[in-house]
Order: C-alpha cells, then structure tokens, then sequence
C-alpha cells in the first residue's frame, strides 16, 4: 500500500479522472473520434478539389461548344453516337490497312 501514498494529490482527484477520461474517450474511442474527423477533413478537401477541377473543366467544354451550335450537334453525334428521332444510326467499321 506504500505505492499509493506516493501518488501525487491531483492524481487522486476526482475531476481530474473523470476530465482525463473523457478526453481519452473522445480521442479514441468515440464515433467522432480524432483521427475519423481528420480522415474526413482530408477526404472534404480532395472532393472540393475535384469539385473545382470539373468545374472549371465544364465551364470550358461549354465555352466551345456554346460557339456554334453545329459544332455541338457534330460533338454529340461524333463521340456519344447521338441520333436524331427521324433517323436511323449504322456503326460500319472500317479495317486496318497494313
């Protein structure tokens, strides 16, 4: 029992503990812990950046196409194979020449 008279007093408090403990608890074993809220933060800031990139990537496509709608009929029917509803689309394709 000589090892707990050598304990200091602020040690022993009351508030202390249960202060200590509640820190410890939300550092680690809460849902909200920590290390869970700055994974998050991490993941926030990597969409936001996606976010801008897409954006700006967006606002650009636009730009070029909004220039003539011709160009954004060619674009639609080149690359997505996009029809009009009076039409008929045939895919021939064509071989290599060595």
């Amino acid at each position: 029992m000589k090892l707990l008279t050598h304990i200091p007093s602020w040690l022993k408090n009351k508030y202390f503990l249960t202060l200590s403990g509640f820190i410890v608890w939300m550092l680690f074993f809460d849902e909200r812990d920590f290390f869970t809220l700055r994974h998050y933060r991490q993941q926030l800031k990597e969409l936001q950046q996606s976010k801008n990139y897409y954006t700006s990537e967006i606002k650009a496509n636009q730009d070029k196409l909004n220039i003539n709608p011709t160009s954004l009929e060619k674009a639609a029917r080149e690359k997505y194979y996009m029809k009009r509803d009076n039409e008929d689309l045939y895919l021939i394709q064509g071989q290599k020449q060595d």
